[in-house]
């Protein structure tokens, strides 16, 4: 999302899809007949969160006479419905995405408008959140997206009572990881949930393992069309390492046919059969939602381990610095849009995404920590983020979406043992550049 997600209970199983497909069926921001001054639709990745977008849909509702109509998509679904219906007669007025590649396509073919605009009529829509985070959406210095949800870094979560049982500590070291394995294996636990099936999941552990050894600048250059680096000793070295984990039975042997967004992979963890998973930071929602008493009792977090000799920073992370809204140019009506997206900023949008364990990168944001559902987790993510020496954007979300296919079908492939170092290194240079 955090694309960074979620299928748990309220987010997709069951009625959900049928939700998404009927709700998708009245898309379209035009005008009605009989006086209805008309709706803008806000399209957003189904998952446990939506419960506090509902919200601040309900609150634009209250006072606009143009309403808003929160449609959501499955995760899994998201990004190939949404090239769907963007160019067609279902586009939304206003729509989620990862800032970075996952809009600068549509923003090259003039499907989206610039914010400049309403930024010059109300700067808070760009001084009211952190220069950083709001710069991710900023496509050939043109900003395109307004901050919603998140931060989302990916962390390694564990079931604390599986640890406590085989022994174990988090790990800091991946040597101390590659023992709790070992550890974990002999109790009959698997210890690493992996929602292989989905892909994406898979991809976070390149993300770490490359930065843990390579640092940031490696994948910065590939993102920007340096072939030469993924055949470095660096990259090397980082696939060797997971290949070791790999083989040493870290993930099991199924989980290529488990998911995070059918709610497998967290059930693993939450239900003691699984001892860590690595998740973005909606893992805490998703675990929250459906499994409140372990969130309560025996979840852990903690930041991916260290390597030794690695030119990576302890304190870098990857995964999401926000979600963004993106507008439409084709949008009926830019001034409702303009009105809704001040919400992003308010405090009830902070109280709203705390109470769910996402973290907003509002300047805000800091006077809330203390009243947040787990005012321990929002504070130990606020920390991590603020003092991070590098956050590096999700893999996928970093290069265009006409790179995923090939990406995923990489970090799938490598970790199965169907495609060796080299076809790996192969795959990752044929992708366009960001």
């Amino acid at each position: 999302m955090k694309r960074h997600a979620q299928l748990l209970r309220t987010a997709v199983v069951g009625g959900a899809s049928l939700a998404m497909t009927l709700s998708l069926a009245a898309c379209g921001s035009g005008d009605s007949a009989g006086g209805d001054p008309g709706t803008i639709h806000v399209l957003v990745y189904g998952d446990a969160t939506n419960k506090a977008e509902k919200r601040l849909v309900d609150t634009f509702n209250k006072t606009s006479k143009i309403k808003a109509i929160l449609d959501t998509v499955p995760g899994a679904d998201y990004q190939s419905k949404l090239q769907t219906i963007i160019s067609g007669d279902q586009a939304p007025d206003v729509f989620f995405n990862w800032g970075g590649g996952s809009i600068k396509p549509y923003a090259d073919a003039g499907m989206l408008m610039p914010l400049d605009g309403f930024i010059a009529k109300n700067p808070r829509l760009k001084s009211g959140f952190l220069p950083s985070v709001f710069n991710t959406a900023v496509v050939d210095g043109k900003p395109y997206g307004v901050p919603m949800r998140g931060t989302q870094p990916v962390l390694l979560f564990s079931n604390r009572k599986v640890l406590k049982d085989a022994g174990v500590t988090a790990p800091r070291t991946w040597e101390q990881l590659l023992a709790a394995v070992k550890a974990l294996k002999a109790e009959g636990v698997t210890p690493i949930a992996l929602g292989g099936g989905d892909k994406w999941p898979t991809q976070m552990w390149f993300q770490y393992v490359y930065d843990r050894v390579a640092g940031p600048g490696l994948f910065e250059k590939a993102a920007k069309g340096d072939k030469d680096v993924w055949a470095s000793a660096d990259s090397k070295k980082a696939l060797g390492m997971l290949k070791e984990l790999i083989d040493a039975g870290a993930f099991g042997t199924n989980y290529d046919s488990v998911k995070f967004t059918d709610g497998g992979s967290p059930a693993l963890l939450a239900n003691g059969k699984a001892a860590f998973e690595l998740m973005g930071s909606w893992e805490y929602s998703t675990l929250q939602d459906a499994y409140p008493d372990f969130v309560k009792n025996d979840l852990g977090y903690g930041a991916f381990p260290t390597v030794e000799g690695g030119k990576g920073a302890p304190g870098d992370i990857t995964g999401n610095p926000n979600n963004f809204y993106s507008v439409l140019k084709t949008t009926k009506h830019p001034e409702a849009v303009a009105e809704f997206l001040k919400l992003m900023y308010s405090d009830e949008f902070v109280k709203a995404h705390l109470a769910v364990g996402n973290l907003p990168t509002t300047t805000n944001t800091p006077k809330f920590l203390d009243r947040s559902d787990n005012p321990e987790y929002s504070k130990y993510q606020y920390d991590l983020v603020k003092k991070a020496p590098a956050f590096q954007l999700s893999w996928d979300q970093a290069f265009p979406p006409a790179a995923t296919t090939t990406l995923y079908q990489a970090v799938q492939q490598f970790f199965n043992g169907r495609m060796d170092t080299d076809a790996f290194i192969a795959a990752m240079q044929s992708l366009p550049a960001a």
